[in-house]
């Protein structure tokens, strides 16, 4: 759900301190319109977007206190202000354009893409890092959904096996992976033990994903964020505390024709 401007204000004005050096979320004169706060049941971060034409959207999870709320902005305001002014004058969303090469930085790989003429099926791998989508580019939303095609045949060829390999290695047991293109969250784990993965995962460092991934596997034990969930995340990763900060900072890896 959506707060309106007016209450979402009034609730993070309220968690302004006055001591020196409070940020306020927008300079003064800023269009109220132009932000919003997004409460999501699923969302277990604060997380803030900025669409084209300006507009800001930090999604929070529920029962997210308003101070938290502000202090996140005020940590991510400089990012903030260089999309909304990067971002703000285009009135309408211009399609991505379409990448001549894809850095997967997780498994350390540089594909390039060459775009053709229609043929049978969305995309090839025509030669070692090479990838055939079979659409032109100025047909750029059929060769952005074949290149998305491409992609998430990528995380099922190497993070799955991946996410196999370190379960068997630290004791965990799951029922099945799920490969998706989510909008909000890096993973989940259900309690019938299946694991969803974010095909993003593939623009994020190694040992981001690494962490990731241990992250859902102690969720098979612990289905919470409870003290004993973090003591154990902590046992198979003790930098767990700086990899997750990197990791909520994630999304400006992710190249925009991943979503547009």
């Amino acid at each position: 759900m959506k707060l309106p401007w007016k209450r979402a204000w009034r609730a993070l004005d309220r968690a302004v301190s006055d001591a020196a050096g409070q940020l306020a979320l927008f300079e003064p004169g800023a269009a109220p319109s132009d932000f919003e706060v997004r409460v999501s049941r699923r969302a277990r971060r604060l997380t803030v977007r900025v669409y084209p034409g300006g507009r800001v959207e930090v999604t929070a999870p529920a029962g997210a206190r308003p101070a938290a709320v502000q202090r996140f902005v005020a940590q991510q305001r400089q990012w903030i202000d260089a999309r909304v002014a990067e971002l703000r004058v285009h009135a309408l969303p211009a399609p991505a354009p379409l990448p001549g090469r894809v850095q997967l930085c997780a498994v350390d790989e540089e594909w390039r893409v060459d775009y053709g003429a229609r043929a049978r099926g969305s995309w090839l791998v025509s030669g070692p890092g090479v990838v055939a989508i079979r659409a032109p580019a100025t047909e750029s939303a059929r060769a952005r959904a074949a290149l998305r095609g491409w992609l998430l045949e990528q995380g099922r060829r190497a993070l799955v096996p991946w996410l196999e390999r370190l379960a068997r290695e630290r004791g965990f047991e799951f029922g099945q992976v799920q490969l998706r293109r989510q909008r909000t969250r890096w993973g989940s784990c259900s309690r019938s033990g299946t694991i969803s993965l974010n095909v993003a995962l593939l623009f994020q460092p190694t040992a981001v994903v690494r962490y990731l991934f241990l992250h859902e596997l102690c969720h098979l034990r612990h289905m919470n964020h409870s003290a004993r969930f973090w003591r154990l995340v902590a046992t198979h990763e003790p930098e767990w505390r700086a990899l997750d900060r990197e990791l909520m900072r994630g999304w400006r890896l992710v190249p925009d024709w991943l979503y547009a």
